[in-house]
């Protein structure tokens, strides 16, 4: 299977892997061939790239860190909460609806499914899932972060806290008009300090929430606060954040980058990772960069690469020790002929062979970072 922009798909193309609305349900299932109205409704869901089942690629297989089950169910439970506290009446809206025990339950069985892949990277979770930013996003920053909470060396008290805080860190959001929070456009003076409010929000809703633990408020109270004191909601700087939160804040931005918005289209995580670079010491903590670097698939299994001889092919593996050198399989020369054999390099062990874009798009990562 490879990566594929919903832009380069064509009628005919079978999907390789499901596509799930936000409720957790299958809207298309894996094998089936997509039509013209499938590939406008994609675009139209925000679906920006989909696996498709190709003879060439057919081998490749990508890493399921988090089994289809618990993403549908995480999904489903996710929107379901965030829901209740949605319709919550203005005068309830300082206590959440005894939500603690579902998603301790969901957590759980996402500790469960990472433990049995304790050397899986970081890969983009948001292509197979339509419907609603927020749910979706909310999944892919505990998934991410808990992830990291693993390779960091927390036990699993530890990241029962810190998934939980990555799941609820934007719960606020379910308090803000959703005209707001989907606006296309430019926010007003007055949307942009309701959109921060989010943060002390969240935090008023889960602080007094039986059997969640006051860390987990902390997380979302704190997670837009930035190591030197530029973030909001109260500029705090240094030890001041506990760490769970700079953590969720740095996956939250890179997960925020990443994923479809309606007001732009998703960075692939070479940009991505570049800006976190550019944050280092400043937004965020280096050794927290560093751990999320190496734990990044900077290009994921089975998206399209483009090497400096002209040469293009997929990438079908990653180097653990050098994620930012991949295993490519060469499907077409310089002049976009397919090969008649298809053969493999490992830019670990080729160091002069340098990626110059992704997806016909200019790469600065293999080019200049170097890291």
């Amino acid at each position: 299977m490879r990566l594929v922009p919903i832009s380069q798909c064509q009628p005919g193309m079978r999907l390789a892997k499901k596509i799930f609305s936000g409720d957790g349900l299958v809207l298309l299932g894996e094998n089936i061939e997509l039509t013209s109205r499938h590939i406008v409704r994609l675009e139209q869901y925000g679906i920006q790239f989909v696996f498709i089942k190709d003879a060439r690629t057919d081998d490749i297989v990508i890493p399921e860190i988090i089994s289809e089950n618990t993403i549908s169910l995480a999904l489903k439970e996710i929107k379901t909460n965030f829901r209740a506290m949605m319709d919550l009446p203005k005068q309830k809206k300082g206590a959440a609806p005894y939500i603690a025990q579902p998603f301790k339950q969901m957590m759980n069985m996402i500790i469960d499914d990472l433990s049995n892949h304790k050397d899986a990277m970081i890969m983009l979770m948001n292509m197979g899932i339509v419907d609603d930013y927020l749910y979706q996003h909310s999944l892919n920053v505990c998934v991410y972060t808990t992830l990291l909470g693993s390779a960091y060396g927390y036990s699993k008290d530890e990241l029962m806290k810190l998934g939980m805080g990555a799941l609820l860190h934007d719960i606020g959001k379910t308090q803000i008009p959703m005209d707001v929070l989907k606006k296309p456009g430019s926010l007003s003076d007055h949307e942009f300090q309701m959109m921060r409010n989010h943060a002390k929000i969240g935090f008023e809703l889960l602080k007094d929430e039986p059997n969640m633990p006051l860390i987990v408020a902390h997380c979302a109270f704190q997670h837009h606060e930035r190591v030197d004191g530029s973030g909001y909601p109260r500029g705090i700087k240094g030890d001041e954040i506990h760490d769970f939160a700079k953590w969720i804040g740095l996956v939250d931005s890179y997960d925020a980058m990443t994923t479809n918005r309606v007001y732009r289209a998703p960075m692939l995580p070479h940009q991505a990772i570049e800006l976190l670079y550019a944050g280092t010491g400043t937004l965020y903590e280096q050794h927290m960069v560093q751990l999320f670097r190496d734990k990044v698939a900077i290009y994921p299994i089975g998206i399209t690469v483009q090497i400096h001889t002209g040469e293009t092919g997929v990438v079908v593996d990653f180097n653990h020790s050098y994620p930012h050198r991949p295993i490519v399989r060469m499907l077409y020369n310089e002049a976009g002929e397919a090969l008649a054999s298809p053969y493999e390099i490992d830019l670990s062990k080729q160091l002069s062979t340098m990626i110059v874009s992704v997806n016909g798009e200019q790469s600065s990562v293999g080019l200049a970072s170097g890291i």
